[in-house]
């Protein structure tokens, strides 16, 4: 197939290449210029001609950004799948505007940071038409170990902003203890070893292990993209009571402040190692 990916940040640079590899025909376009085979400096170049075109890309500024760019030439017989952790409103508003096209659009926000894109273990959420979903499903497929269909368009979005506030509280807890046996003397093997036999241990507690233990923040998923996706939470849930959501919202605030925007949101258990501040 045709591929445009719109996008190429550390998701969209790993999906371009396995997309390759599976002999499909990719062009690629990003903000900034990357260094990548089939880059193209011109989003609408590599929109034109394409049958499927990914979106990944930072929040719904960006989304619109790309979209103002390829609107002009997208056709009926394309299919848009916009894979940005964006807004369920958000999500209505572009398939509108994608959809006064003819194209075709798919939302499919996804679970999965860096290894699991180079392992092709993406989970993807799906919001809208079946019909559509199916014609893309053996693409996503290569990609990913599960398809999960939610439902109509921006109930995917909803559920993805959940499962990110569900990731930030976990960790923020795993940090927050881990710290506590820090200071009692308990080495970090302990620690890890109890957690393993605890009903409370988790794929996310393996996941940021090696991370915590080497307090190696290169970024799996930045603090940056984290704490944008609490705020777009909070909007999505105006009128419930998220006190836990909103704290740890603060914690962010207080990451990105001190300059660590870039680095993986397990950064945060810095701020546990220094002295006690408002926090």
């Amino acid at each position: 197939m045709r591929i445009a990916v719109l996008g190429l940040g550390i998701i969209g640079s790993i999906w371009t290449e396995n997309l390759r590899k599976d002999g499909h025909e990719v062009l690629g376009w990003n903000r900034t210029p990357k260094s990548l085979p089939g880059f193209t400096p011109n989003a609408s170049d590599a929109a034109k001609n394409a049958e499927v075109l990914f979106i990944v890309v930072a929040d719904p500024p960006a989304v619109q950004n790309v979209l103002n760019q390829i609107l002009p030439v997208l056709h009926p017989g394309q299919v848009v799948i916009q894979s940005s952790t964006i807004s369920p409103k958000a999500t209505l508003d572009f398939a509108g505007q994608v959809q006064k096209t003819g194209a075709a659009f798919l939302e499919a926000p996804f679970t999965g940071s860096r290894p699991a894109a180079e392992e092709r273990k993406t989970v993807y959420y799906l919001g809208g038409d079946r019909a559509v979903l199916e014609k893309v499903r053996p693409l996503l497929e290569r990609l990913a170990s599960s398809l999960l269909y939610i439902g109509p368009l921006g109930s995917a979005s909803a559920l993805k902003l959940a499962m990110n506030v569900n990731i930030a509280l976990i960790t923020q807890a795993l940090c927050e203890s881990l710290a506590m046996v820090r200071k009692a003397g308990i080495s970090d093997d302990t620690f890890f070893a109890a957690l393993k036999l605890n009903a409370s241990n988790s794929g996310l507690a393996v996941l940021k292990e090696p991370k915590l233990r080497n307090r190696d923040f290169s970024p799996q998923f930045s603090l940056k993209h984290m704490a944008k996706d609490l705020r777009l939470a909070l909007e999505a849930a105006e009128g419930l009571n998220l006190p836990h959501t909103r704290s740890v919202l603060q914690i962010y605030q207080e990451g990105l402040e001190r300059g660590w925007a870039e680095e993986d949101f397990s950064v945060l258990s810095r701020l546990l190692e220094q002295p006690l501040t408002k926090l």
